[in-house]
């Protein structure tokens, strides 16, 4: 332990120093044990109902098809989407069945979007109206500011990751052969809302069919931070990490 001493002063002084410093600690130290104490004798007191209880909030844990792009048609068939070449690649491989049907925006760096056929039941135009606007939204054709791009839709045996002979396929990236069905220059919109207090998103018509209330998004300017802000101010609640991954790449206005 290391003591200052100042040499100015005779020993005695210096002494006398160090000694009235110790009994200000000792004051300080007897202090600071009365209030330890005096607290925990407070709660011990304390009946158990005044007792503050911990907070824990619990997330929701996601589902499977969360990690995709993903909505409700207002048919109820489930509608899944690639967020990036590596979730294409999975949607397509691992999730595409032969009952689904299958989306793509034509135009270059689109993802594929799938909706999930059900035994015994298929889905009709509404719900392949809307899968064709969600394929058409979450392409680069929001990125580019467009208004509206052509979707085409094919069978599950019309997507293949062979490629033509002397040709390579990216990760993320097939081959669709065959005769294709177009839903020509669909418009880019989409919608998010609160649903039994789960954000959603995705094509105006499906959101307004599930949310209690929700924001239109359109193509514009504003960044995506700023948009997940601004939507939740209207909606009024919501994670900003949950409505941001409804949210295409790029600018958005929001009204």
């Amino acid at each position: 332990m290391e003591v200052s001493l100042d040499l100015r002063k005779p020993l005695t002084d210096n002494a006398k120093d160090r000694y009235e410093r110790s009994k200000k600690f000792k004051r300080k130290i007897e202090g600071m044990g009365k209030a330890i104490r005096d607290t925990e004798r407070q709660l011990i007191e304390m009946p158990e109902e005044d007792v503050p209880a911990p907070t824990i909030t619990k997330r929701r844990q996601r589902r499977w098809y969360e990690k995709f792009r993903w909505f409700r048609s207002t048919e109820d068939f489930l509608v899944i989407g690639g967020r990036d070449a590596t979730s294409n690649e999975i949607l397509i491989k691992k999730h595409l069945d032969q009952n689904d049907l299958v989306f793509h925006a034509n135009i270059q760096g689109a993802s594929f979007f799938i909706v999930k056929g059900e035994e015994g039941r298929q889905p009709g135009d509404a719900t392949k109206r809307q899968a064709a606007t969600a394929a058409a939204s979450y392409s680069k054709a929001w990125n580019k500011g467009l208004g509206s791009v052509d979707v085409y839709m094919v069978s599950p045996d019309q997507v293949s990751k062979t490629p033509p002979s002397g040709e390579y396929l990216p990760k993320g990236a097939f081959m669709v052969y065959g005769e294709k069905t177009w839903f020509k220059n669909t418009e880019l919109g989409l919608a998010i809302g609160i649903s039994d207090g789960e954000i959603i998103g995705g094509p105006l018509e499906s959101i307004r069919h599930s949310a209690r209330t929700y924001v239109m998004v359109g193509v514009g300017d504003i960044s995506q931070g700023k948009s997940a802000k601004k939507v939740r101010s209207v909606l009024g609640e919501g994670d900003l990490d949950d409505i941001q991954r409804f949210l295409p790449p790029g600018g958005s206005s929001i009204s």
